[in-house]
């Protein structure tokens, strides 16, 4: 049997494969959310597998009580031991690490009363911000160890004591960790989910007014204290430092539309790590994915993030974003040629190989 879950035979009567499966979407969510990379969480879920298969296939081997909580321990901590390989990468790495954008579904509806009282709202935000680009980035801050307790315990609601089983704790240090995570996170990014259909507006006009050449209605978007990261991995020129401020910002942007961006563009409007967030391809090929953070007292845009880095857009498909990802009155397409915007130019872009010391 091959040893790749992603190749794995439809067999009924192979529970170790079985298990597995059942328990892969729940894998994927946690170690993502621990490393922030596709490529190395399905590494992760690859080395979880071959553990997996190994254990259950010992002969004369006891049975495992809890397949789900024996296959988080082990994919919790092979995450966590590849942090160290994940930290020397990070160190030579050209400019801003963003995380991989994950492109995610649009959350169904809750038009019944039943569907309201099967999700809890509290919840279902808490979940949708655990992989929202803008708490990724503050993740990142943290240690190895505080992430892993603020995920399993704030995103997925394990208890402090399955934790200190999982990670190898006392309860008292995990809740320590918890602690320490919970306030770091918290004095940078407040608790606050903005109305998706808000969101996508704003997303919307951000997206005309940067590249359309509005720029009274860019500079009415952007909050003074406005940051924005490009991640360009030294692949793609980009601002090798988080650039802050609204004029700045707004130069930026206006570098990338007079001289970077290809002549016609596809824009589409999809949730990326749950936001609703802009998808840019320059003919079949992924050229950008930009999310936006909003202040919630006054819905100006504080943060930006923008990948351009290919690798880490080598997951996103322009096919099944036809449908889904186009969006009325915006400015891509739904069929035919792409439109073609022109880019603004009453504003001298920001020289990206020199960005300013405050930025």
């Amino acid at each position: 049997m091959s040893d790749n879950p992603a190749e794995l035979p439809d067999d009924p009567d192979d529970n170790a494969t079985r298990v597995f499966v059942g328990h892969r979407e729940l894998l994927f969510s946690v170690v993502y959310n621990l490393l922030g990379s596709v490529s190395d969480t399905e590494d992760v879920l690859q080395e979880t597998w071959l553990a997996w298969a190994r254990r259950v296939r010992q002969p004369h081997a006891p049975e495992i009580d809890n397949p789900r909580a024996y296959l988080v321990r082990i994919a919790v901590n092979q995450a966590l031991a590849r942090q160290a390989t994940i930290s020397r990468r990070r160190e030579t790495y050209i400019g801003p690490w963003l995380p991989e954008p994950l492109i995610t579904q649009v959350p169904e509806a809750l038009d019944t009363p039943q569907a309201a009282q099967a999700m809890d709202a509290a919840e279902s935000a808490l979940r949708n911000e655990s992989v929202s680009m803008a708490l990724l980035v503050i993740l990142e801050t943290l240690t190895p160890l505080e992430r892993a307790v603020f995920v399993l315990h704030e995103v997925f609601g394990y208890a402090h004591t399955e934790i200190s089983e999982i990670l190898g704790r006392s309860p008292s240090a995990i809740r320590q960790l918890a602690h320490r995570a919970r306030e770091h996170v918290q004095a940078r990014r407040p608790r606050y989910q903005a109305d998706p259909h808000l969101q996508q507006q704003v997303t919307e006009r951000f997206v005309a007014a940067a590249l359309g050449g509005d720029i009274a209605d860019l500079m009415s978007l952007l909050a003074p204290d406005v940051t924005m990261w490009t991640d360009g991995g030294g692949k793609v020129r980009s601002a090798l430092r988080p650039v802050t401020g609204r004029d700045k910002v707004a130069r930026l942007l206006n570098g990338y539309a007079t001289s970077r961006l290809p002549e016609a563009l596809d824009i589409r409007y999809r949730h990326v790590n749950g936001d609703p967030s802009a998808v840019v391809f320059s003919g079949d090929s992924p050229y950008a994915v930009m999310v936006m953070d909003l202040n919630p007292s006054n819905d100006q845009v504080t943060d930006i993030y923008l990948v351009t880095n290919p690798d880490k857009l080598s997951r996103v498909r322009l096919e099944g974003l036809h449908d889904e990802g186009a969006l009325e009155n915006g400015p891509a397409r739904e069929n035919g040629p792409a439109r073609e915007i022109e880019p603004a130019r009453d504003i001298e872009p920001v020289r990206d190989e020199e960005p300013d010391s405050d930025g």
